[in-house]
């Protein structure tokens, strides 16, 4: 049973900095791309970051490029998002999902889901 757990949400001032982990487990992930998606209040779930498992690759939307980076540690079979230059727009529930491609960028590329964590960035 593939878990995927989301945590380091929470309320943030616009211009801040957040960091979310996700913790994956049931089994192994070499071979897989994870990923990052968001849904803002009223709006569909889209794309923010997807890396592969080894960290060789990465996608990123263009919205998030160069606030927003992701990471693996592979010891700890987790998955990061850095967030930095938090602004209003980007208050969302985040999602962490694990893809059975090795690159993947798009929500029916993805097997698993976790979750969620809420975000909130402030004005």
């Amino acid at each position: 049973q593939v878990q995927l757990v989301e945590s380091g949400g929470g309320l943030v001032q616009a211009g801040g900095s957040l960091r979310l982990s996700c913790a994956a487990s049931g089994r192994t992930f070499s071979n897989n791309a994870m990923g990052w998606f968001r849904r803002a209040p009223g709006k569909e779930r889209e794309f923010v970051a997807s890396i592969s498992w080894y960290g060789s690759s990465t996608r990123y939307a263009d919205s998030m490029k160069g606030r927003f980076t992701i990471s693996t540690d592979n010891a700890k079979n987790t998955v990061y998002l850095q967030m930095n230059s938090l602004k209003p727009e980007d208050t969302a529930n985040y999602y962490c999902a694990a893809s059975q491609f090795r690159i993947a960028t798009t929500e029916r590329m993805y097997n698993y889901w976790g979750q969620g964590t809420q975000v909130t960035v402030s004005s």
